[in-house]
């Protein structure tokens, strides 16, 4: 069960915490009560918030436009906000009494 994944309506919402200038994108586990996740993209002129939206698009399946950072834009801990995510990705645990069910990818 994740404290970091829960859906506001057809939405995923996601508290992440945001490793920049990794030598690779991929999700990293837990940190505290965020998902961590590794980003390629160095931190500066936007290129980690540009690559995270790419990231997470590809992983649920969503175009990049529905995807939205929709906090700490300039922090590590972010909020973001998935619009009717599509698939569910291996290694993200699906929220407590979640009614949507999606195929995993």
């Amino acid at each position: 069960m994740s404290s970091y994944a829960r859906f506001d309506g057809p939405d995923l919402v996601l508290h992440c915490h945001i490793q920049p200038g990794a030598r690779r994108s991929e999700l990293a586990g837990e940190h505290g009560e965020r998902l961590k996740i590794r980003l390629q993209a160095p931190p500066v002129d936007g290129k980690a918030n540009t690559e995270l939206i790419r990231f997470l698009s590809k992983l649920f399946a969503v175009p990049r436009n529905a995807v939205s950072i929709e906090s700490g834009e300039l922090s590590r801990q972010k909020r973001v906000r998935i619009q009717n995510p599509v698939q569910w990705p291996t290694g993200i645990d699906q929220p407590a009494g979640s009614q949507k069910s999606m195929p995993r990818g």
